[in-house]
């Protein structure tokens, strides 16, 4: 044993053995993570750790399969990975961990709080706040709204092109009197996208507005959308605009929760 594997040796008897060892071997994974395919020697040397006790922890991680050995090229992530995030993101129930992060904007705003997802081309409501004001929106969980005339709906189609925007536009039939008619739309389309927001400005029914934001997945992708509705008496223009950061925040903050990294797909 050389003297480098004897001091190592020692440090990791004054401390817990098994914390220690548990720590070194997630600080593995991530350096793998973050290199691809990674050797020995600069596996070790981006530890910090003598080869002997990272070839250890190394074989030890191929064992479990969490990491992969190619006989010259060196170490890249396992097969159990996969495993586990397909878990992690089965057992991550949307509704489960946004329900704190729409309770506190609830609280915050007092208006009507809403979830939902896209579902076949609408908007799939998915959890309801009812807000303070007594003001009656007509919205129930599990109902299923356009995309044209929601903030929701349109949140969680930001991402997509303008060819689809048009075929979900069109897809609803004529507009309402006093809806906005297609190049309109579009032009607002545009610029929800750029501002990572949506509004409904009375569109999908009398006398109430909201704006939406989408959440993002750990892909990067939109996994769902959140929005803040009430009467119009409520939601002026400076209002909503004031609506926004908070809104914006508060799904930015789901979309952490469920492995987002903070950088939107390029559209």
């Amino acid at each position: 044993m050389s003297a480098a594997d004897s001091n190592d040796d020692t440090a990791v008897a004054k401390t817990p053995s098994g914390s220690q060892t548990l720590f070194r071997g997630l600080d593995l994974l991530d350096v793998v993570a973050e290199s691809g395919t990674i050797a020995l020697p600069a596996l070790a040397k981006q530890l910090g750790l003598t080869r002997s006790t990272t070839h250890r922890l190394a074989t030890a991680l191929v064992e479990r399969r969490l990491l992969s050995q190619a006989p010259r090229e060196g170490y890249s992530l396992g097969s159990k990975l996969l495993e586990l995030g397909y878990l992690a993101s089965q057992q991550m129930d949307l509704p489960r961990v946004a329900r704190p992060h729409l309770e506190k904007l609830w609280d915050d705003t007092e208006d009507t709080v809403h979830l939902g997802v896209l579902d076949a081309d609408r908007a799939l409501y998915l959890d309801k706040l009812t807000g303070r004001r007594r003001i009656n929106i007509s919205s129930r969980v599990g109902d299923r709204q356009p995309v044209r005339s929601t903030g929701l709906g349109k949140a969680l189609v930001l991402d997509d092109d303008e060819e689809r925007w048009r075929s979900l536009y069109r897809s609803e039939g004529p507009p309402a009197p006093g809806a906005p008619d297609e190049k309109r739309w579009m032009e607002w389309m545009r610029d929800y996208a750029k501002r990572g927001v949506a509004f409904d400005m009375e569109e999908n029914e009398d006398r109430i507005r909201c704006v939406a934001a989408p959440i993002r997945g750990a892909s990067g992708q939109i996994v769902g959308a959140i929005s803040v509705s009430g009467a119009a008496q409520y939601m002026d223009d400076e209002r909503l605009a004031a609506l926004v950061d908070d809104v914006r925040d508060t799904a930015n903050a789901i979309g952490r929760d469920l492995g987002w990294n903070g950088k939107r797909l390029a559209r």
